[in-house]
């Protein structure tokens, strides 16, 4: 196999982790050890999830939390199959695209700090739900969120990477703040990486969500908390709006990829697990039809790079121009991700030169998240992500409850006739996808990277760089990337992200970088804490020792973030 064309000692070293009997990955150390406690306690995969998603709102709050949404994938080894939920949350009932126009919004999307663009939070429904339907019965709630409450109560230090993201907010969560009890500033400032914090008003929310379930959140003194922060800011959200939310447990979306036979799953739309599908089917075409060999390519190389990136162009295309709430907009899953059709789109790749213009639609450009995995004893694994959107979303805090309410209507389209547009009660196009992968009805991995329109993308290098590159799971998130669109922010005008620019990990060869330049790649080289832009991602990969048949977890965490996997004994 060909040696990789890049670094490795600019991405700090980290083994791959094993167990046989549970492992647990997240972007944060204290979360782990959350999630690895349920574990030890007698808990499944999805109660220590939770429990990690919980701690997660705690120490990372600049990208997830109990005020936005999840989505997360199941394998059941009962049943030997993979379940999803949607626990994503709709638009206040009330507000419409004409309501926003008569308000004077313009342009295409909810701007970051637009009141409109708080939809109802789904995470507290989802986290209670998953407990329900797929939970073990051998853990409660007050056991899940205890490691979390007490993160929030009695405090915890500040992890490096998550006080730099945290710091790109100051300026926005000074402008969002509200009354002298904001909770993410100290004196006017963010923490820093080494300093202590603590959050005990979201420590009482979790306590009252022990208490009551998820009515403690929807009803009663918290949901009316938050609709009076929201209305008192112009939202249109109602107490009606929370009480009738719900998750929808659904029908996963999968591609079958190779001569392995290995079935990618992801959640269906409303979010953008349809475009990792579309781009992983144009290199199982592109391969079949011989007009790739990624087993030849140069990892790291031109040629490896190339086909991603035109075969992730491809993808955003179409997903763009589709993907909404399925309640809403019909969605051409089947279609969209039938070899015939994938095959049409593939006509377009040309391996010598970047297509300039593949696009319909325009994915949105940046979103900060979290992403963990975990898997168990018995066989089960779920793979979870839960998010604000970007960062602390709307920065608006309900008095006295410790988190801050999500900005995913940015997500909606301000424009009439785009399936994705704003209406009433409605899900917007969604960021956030986990992935999972089975051989026949075999768990193969559960994986996904975090980070805006970098998921999907991650999702299809990190698969390749395991079916194509022998990657043992670490090594698989270690690996350098790309990224259409990284620092998009800063493109002007009205030119779609993933045709403008292609962010390249630092590490990759000069000569490489020339060569796409040649090809007609516009690469930007990002390098040091600017790399979060490539996402974090975590990894579970299920094997088999071949001497004692044991089943083996190998885990990974990925190296761009201050998480850790953590074994069970």
């Amino acid at each position: 196999m060909p040696s990789p064309a890049y670094e490795y000692e600019t991405i700090g070293r980290r083994s791959t982790v094993f167990s046989t009997k549970g492992v647990v990955c997240s972007s944060q150390a204290l979360a782990s050890e959350a999630g690895l406690r349920i574990l030890r306690a007698g808990g499944n995969a999805a109660d220590a999830a939770v429990a990690m998603a919980a701690a997660l709102n705690v120490v990372e709050p600049c990208n997830t939390g109990i005020g936005g949404d999840v989505f997360a994938l199941f394998y059941s080894a009962s049943t030997r199959s993979v379940h999803a939920i949607n626990g994503s949350g709709r638009s206040p009932s009330a507000l419409t695209l004409s309501k926003a126009r008569e308000l004077g919004v313009k342009g295409k999307h909810f701007e970051a700090d637009s009141i409109h663009g708080a939809t109802v939070p789904g995470a507290c429904a989802a986290w209670c739900d998953i407990f329900d339907k797929w939970g073990s019965g051998k853990v409660n709630l007050e056991a899940i969120f205890e490691p979390a409450i007490t993160l929030a109560e009695d405090g915890f230090v500040v992890h490096p990477q998550a006080a730099y993201e945290w710091e790109t907010y100051t300026s926005f969560l000074r402008r969002q703040a509200s009354g002298t009890d904001y909770p993410f500033l100290v004196d006017g400032e963010t923490p820093k990486a080494g300093e202590y914090f603590s959050n005990p008003a979201l420590g009482k929310t979790f306590r009252t969500v022990v208490e009551e379930g998820k009515d403690g959140f929807y009803k009663g003194p918290v949901a009316q908390a938050i609709i009076n922060e929201l209305q008192k800011r112009g939202s249109f959200m109602t107490l009606e709006d929370l009480i009738s939310h719900t998750s929808d447990f659904v029908q996963p979306i999968s591609y079958t990829y190779g001569p392995d036979k290995l079935t990618v799953h992801e959640c269906p739309p409303n979010g953008q697990g349809l475009a990792a599908l579309i781009a992983i089917g144009i290199i199982d075409v592109l391969s079949e039809d011989g007009v790739i060999d990624l087993d030849k390519y140069e990892e790291g190389g031109a040629e490896w790079l190339h086909a991603l990136i035109e075969a992730m162009r491809l993808a955003f295309a179409d997903a763009h121009a589709f993907i909404a709430d399925p309640k809403f907009s019909n969605v051409p899953i089947d279609i969209l991700s039938s070899k015939d059709y994938l095959r049409e789109r593939a006509k377009l790749f040309d391996p010598k030169k970047a297509v300039a213009q593949f696009h319909q639609g325009r994915p949105i450009p940046s979103s900060d998240t979290v992403y963990f995995t975990a898997a168990d004893s018995e066989g089960n694994a779920i793979s979870m992500i839960n998010s604000n959107y970007l960062g602390f979303g709307t920065g608006i805090v309900p008095e006295g409850c410790g988190f801050s309410i999500q900005n995913r209507g940015m997500g909606f389209s301000l424009e009439e006739g785009s399936p994705n547009v704003l209406e009433g009660g409605k899900r917007p196009f969604h960021t956030i996808i986990p992935a999972m992968v089975t051989q026949g009805d075999e768990l193969f991995m559960s994986f996904g990277v975090m980070g805006g329109a970098m998921q999907p993308q991650g999702h299809l290098q990190t698969f390749l760089n395991i079916v194509h590159r022998s990657h043992h799971a670490q090594g698989a998130l270690d690996a350098k990337r790309f990224c259409l669109g990284g620092l998009a922010w800063s493109v002007p005008g009205d030119v779609p992200f993933y045709n403008d620019h292609v962010a390249i990990e630092y590490g990759i060869s000069p000569e490489t970088i020339d060569q796409l330049k040649e090809m007609g790649h516009n690469v930007k080289v990002i390098k040091g804490s600017e790399q979060v832009v490539f996402g974090k991602g975590q990894i579970i990969l299920r094997t088999i020792d071949k001497r004692s048949g044991k089943r083996v977890w190998a885990a990974g965490s990925d190296p761009r973030g201050d998480g850790c996997a953590l074994p069970q004994i």
